[in-house]
């Protein structure tokens, strides 16, 4: 007999002792009711009275499933994300009282808001803003999980895939503007160049003599190299000198 009661006891302590780890927190229902949160370390539950639910408080990363959803400006495309939160400690009851399957219901719903914020972003801006995307997201599914003691730390969109068609169709855009660009560039240069080509011709018609000199210049560097052919440029004042001279004679 004593050794039945004292199996009895020993079965009882055993039910009745809750370890509780570090990452964890346990809600105790009493009769159907929420009593308190067991914090780590051991702790003790009256059998068949009560029943604790463990409520994990890591960081999680939930993954959002690649979905279909439409732009501003009609164009259908693919956009998966990824979302971490954590369940806050001192609200670990509202996770279990307030929501059932607590990461089926996250995930459900950042889909269902991620498509709605896609549906405010042309294709170009959201491929552009994809942060303000992501904190648009991150706000609503904040202020909703707020009922469930969640925090969410952020939304990352992933990726965004569209038709390859279209891909093409952007990829000939952004090389037209690349070329546009060049161009610009291009005639800026041609620009500043014939404004300094300019500046030095009036510079030279302004000093006498300034023209000759130029010219002996550019023939001594021609004279520098033997295999170069050297072309004498004489002046139409010359020219019209020795004429001038022939008549006379």
């Amino acid at each position: 007999m004593r050794i039945l009661i004292l199996v009895i006891i020993v079965v009882l302590l055993f039910t009745m002792v809750r370890v509780v780890d570090q990452y964890e927190r346990k809600v105790v229902l009493t009769l159907g009711r929420f009593s308190r949160i067991l914090t780590p370390w051991l702790n003790l539950i009256v059998p068949i009275l009560e029943k604790t639910i463990n409520v994990d408080i890591r960081e999680k990363a939930v993954d959002l499933p690649s979905q279909e959803a439409m732009t501003k400006d009609n164009i259908a495309c693919w956009v998966n994300a990824v979302i971490y939160y954590r369940v806050k400690e001192d609200q670990v009851d509202k996770a279990v009282l307030n929501v059932r399957n607590l990461d089926y219901a996250m995930t459900q719903f950042a889909l269902t808001t991620m498509r709605n914020i896609v549906w405010q972003f042309e294709l170009d801006e959201l491929l552009a803003k994809r942060e303000e995307a992501a904190d648009k997201i991150k706000a609503i599914v904040d202020a909703k999980s707020d009922s469930w003691g969640v925090d969410i730390l952020s939304v990352e969109l992933k990726d965004i895939n569209i038709p390859d068609d279209l891909k093409r169709t952007i990829g000939k855009q952004a090389e037209a503007e690349r070329e546009k660009r060049a161009k610009i560039i291009t005639s800026e240069w041609e620009l500043a160049s014939a404004e300094n080509l300019r500046k030095a011709a009036t510079m030279l018609a302004e000093a006498p003599g300034a023209l000759h000199l130029r010219t002996l210049q550019s023939i001594n560097d021609l004279s520098s190299d033997q295999s170069n052919t050297t072309v004498w440029m004489i002046p139409m004042e010359v020219l019209d000198a020795i004429k001038g001279f022939n008549k006379k004679a």
